[in-house]
């Protein structure tokens, strides 16, 4: 078996990363708020799952694992400890705008954002700058908040705001939620079969692919895969739910999470 290089190992990495940040972007979350999640997940993982004989791994050998300086580590283990889920991250220049546009009696009203003209004293140019995003020109962010929805174009020339919080698309709560756990299951998987002692089975991990369909086929394949894929995951919930332990009857036996997943393949969008 060939020893995958680092290169081939950012290659990869890259891959997926890709649509990772397709949602990224379209719920505003920029790459500093991504990178500050990245160096405390490093620091949490090497923390947990690097130390030896069970016990967490120290700060020096974090740091050694990580790249990240001794002070690094543990100002991010103190942010973990303190705030492990969330944390207040750089935002962007149109949640700036906002969050200005919001407050600054300047602008609003008892929290009530004003109708501003685009030019002048107290308008939206002026807003740029009282909020440190004069350097993008007004133009540029004017279309990307228009474009999400967070502010419109009177007709009389002003622009209002209609939004407290600036997301370019907005995502339903749930099925983020949904994709965090399904990435992160399917991921779990490659990361056990990638590194699982030879004694430890493989998790299966199966997929059928074929570069060479007609985009014309997509809607029969959809309905097939909604038919057939729901059937085999019917299948596998009444074999989960036969092998469910009874409640209170664990006698000291471990239960854990189990389970399979179907997701639809596709490497482009085709237009209905």
């Amino acid at each position: 078996m060939a020893q995958a290089t680092t290169e081939q190992v950012l290659a990869a990495t890259r891959q997926w990363l890709r649509p990772l940040v397709q949602v990224l972007l379209r719920c505003g979350i920029t790459w500093k708020e991504f990178a500050d999640l990245a160096k405390r997940s490093y620091v949490e993982v090497a923390t947990d799952s690097f130390g030896k004989r069970g016990r967490p791994t120290n700060v020096s050998r974090t740091a050694v694992l990580t790249g990240l300086t001794r002070s690094e580590v543990r100002r991010q283990r103190e942010r973990l400890a303190d705030s492990p889920t969330s944390w207040t991250g750089y935002v962007t220049k149109a949640s700036l705008v906002l969050s200005t546009w919001h407050q600054d009696p300047d602008f609003s009203d008892d929290g009530r954002p004003r109708p501003l003209p685009l030019e002048g004293e107290r308008s939206f140019a002026d807003l740029l700058h009282r909020c440190g995003a004069g350097d993008v020109r007004a133009s540029t962010l004017l279309k990307e908040m228009r474009d999400a929805g967070a502010l419109r174009e009177t007709d009389d020339g002003r622009v209002e705001a209609l939004m407290r919080d600036y997301i370019p698309q907005a995502m339903d709560a749930d099925l983020v939620r949904l994709w965090g756990t399904v990435v992160a299951d399917v991921s779990a998987t490659y990361q056990h079969n990638l590194t699982r002692r030879p004694s430890a089975p493989k998790r299966f991990e199966r997929s059928a692919v074929n570069a060479k369909v007609s985009a014309d086929a997509l809607p029969a394949f959809r309905a097939f895969l909604e038919a057939e894929g729901q059937a085999f995951l019917e299948r596998i919930d009444a074999w989960l739910t036969a092998h469910q332990a009874p409640a209170g009857q664990l006698s000291g036996a471990a239960a854990i999470r189990l389970g399979a997943g179907v997701y639809h393949i596709q490497d482009q969008e085709v237009r209905p």
